[in-house]
């Protein structure tokens, strides 16, 4: 059985929640609703935390897609999807993206493509080794037209 909060009770937890990491809406509101308040308690404690700057959609999608470039070495297609699933604005998932170092994610994505082609030295025909870095290389959430220019080069 869940437990259910007051929201006097809900804002500290809530607080709590957003201090240890950056958080989206969606995912704050969802996480008042789990403690068992309405819509309208929801939307309160929501307001005060983004007036009190624990919730700020904007910084929660900088660190959100730099981290996801940085250590999973996401590309854009993929941030930009993972951020609306989240139900993050189209301006901050613009700006977030816009903080991705062009020279950084170039070198990342070659970096990506040279390792992929190491775990397929033993595929002897060309066209199947290049299906397959291509096909990493969308999965890995990278622009087909950058790939293109990999893959060929490869």
């Amino acid at each position: 059985m869940q437990q259910r909060f007051t929201p006097q009770q809900a804002l500290p937890k809530a607080k709590n929640y957003c201090a240890y990491q950056e958080r989206c809406h969606s995912e704050v509101q969802d996480k008042l609703y789990g403690f068992g308040l309405s819509k309208n308690e929801a939307d309160q404690i929501l307001s005060t935390l983004i007036e009190e700057n624990y919730l700020n959609e904007e910084r929660f999608a900088i660190m959100y897609a730099g981290g996801h470039f940085r250590t999973k070495h996401w590309g854009r297609v993929k941030i930009k999807y993972e951020l609306k699933k989240k139900m993050v604005s189209d301006y901050c998932i613009k700006k977030a993206i816009s903080f991705i170092d062009d020279i950084a994610y170039i070198k990342t994505l070659s970096w990506l493509a040279e390792q992929k082609l190491k775990t397929l030295k033993s595929e002897k025909n060309l066209f199947i080794r290049k299906k397959k870095l291509q096909d990493h290389l969308l999965q890995k959430g990278y622009e087909s037209d950058l790939i293109r220019e990999i893959v060929n080069k490869k």
